[in-house]
């Protein structure tokens, strides 16, 4: 896949200090579900761990750092693989952890059948509310490296502008003191959807409890029996996503806001941003972040530019 890259440079971006020091869980977080695409249950246990580690994942004996260096370009979900090991669909789970500042933890997950090369993060009910409801009950604490010292959280605030473009579709990132995120999607052909734009406030805990994390994943209806023939979707249902029909509009109940499908992009947004965490810190880059039409594509291939 090529993209046209405007702007970057090695000083695209500076670390400096939040004010506040790395976190972790106060306690474990155990979860059980099936994965959106393989189908398959599985179990998943997010653990507290030592400042600096960061979050990783665990399958058996095998740790896979939540890292650009170990992204897997792979349809309709972010991928990490390390070493033939794969787990997918990532991030929902990391959306929520990054917005609520777990810093350090691993992520532990047991698949059904511990002889598949890969794994997948449970779908749950197709966004990132369980997961939040789930650290805010486990709760948070200071994190302290093997000599038992707290460490200070640094984030990453862009420089200067950079644009990525691929067909119609990009993803911006402007200098800016906070964090803000624009993001727009185009569905003319299923007039339910359309054209939404969704511009977040200054970003926060509070502002994506209420207002991204409950947005589901979503699908075109006329277009299940497609992606499933390529192998995916083996999980979906009206219970973990929301499906519109070109010609009948949303086949769920209710929209949990009017823009969700939007809304999703956000918290999609915020998971594949979050792999540019180092060290216990900060992943999502302190900036004015503009995406239409993008995926998970270029939303990883942003960090890659900013890397």
């Amino acid at each position: 896949m090529s993209f046209n890259v405007l702007k970057s440079s090695a000083a695209a971006v500076s670390w400096k200090s939040t004010g506040n020091l790395q976190k972790t869980l106060a306690r474990c977080i155990e979860k059980h579900g099936v994965g959106l695409h393989s189908g398959r249950p599985t179990k998943i246990k997010i653990w507290p761990e030592l400042a600096k580690k960061g979050r990783y994942f665990q399958v058996g004996s095998n740790v896979i750092e939540s890292s650009i260096n170990f992204v897997k370009e792979s349809p309709l979900c972010t991928t990490l693989c390390k070493d033939g090991v794969m787990v997918t669909t990532v991030e929902h789970l990391l959306s929520a952890l990054e917005a609520f500042g777990v810093d350090n933890c691993r992520i532990e997950i047991t698949p059904s059948n511990p002889n598949e090369p890969g794994v997948e993060v449970p779908i749950l009910d197709g966004s990132a509310r369980e997961w939040v409801k789930a650290i805010e009950e486990a709760g948070l604490e200071d994190a302290t490296d093997e000599n038992g010292n707290n460490c200070e959280k640094m984030a990453p605030f862009v420089n200067e502008p950079i644009h990525l473009r691929k067909n119609d579709s990009f993803i911006a990132a402007f200098p800016s003191e906070e964090i803000h995120i624009t993001c727009g999607i185009n569905f003319p052909e299923v007039p339910s959807i359309g054209c939404q734009w969704f511009f977040s406030r200054n970003f926060n805990r509070s502002f994506y409890a209420t207002d991204i994390a409950s947005a589901r994943t979503f699908c075109v209806y006329e277009e299940v029996e497609k992606i499933r023939e390529m192998g995916l979707i083996k999980g979906g249902s009206l219970d973990n996503a929301i499906v519109c029909s070109a010609s009948k509009g949303w086949l769920n109940s209710a929209l949990r806001f009017h823009d969700e499908p939007c809304r999703h992009k956000v918290l999609d947004l915020i998971g594949d941003l979050s792999i540019f965490a180092k060290s216990g810190n900060q992943g999502l880059p302190v900036a004015h972040i503009v995406a239409y039409k993008a995926g998970h594509a270029l939303h990883t291939d942003l960090v890659r530019h900013l890397t």
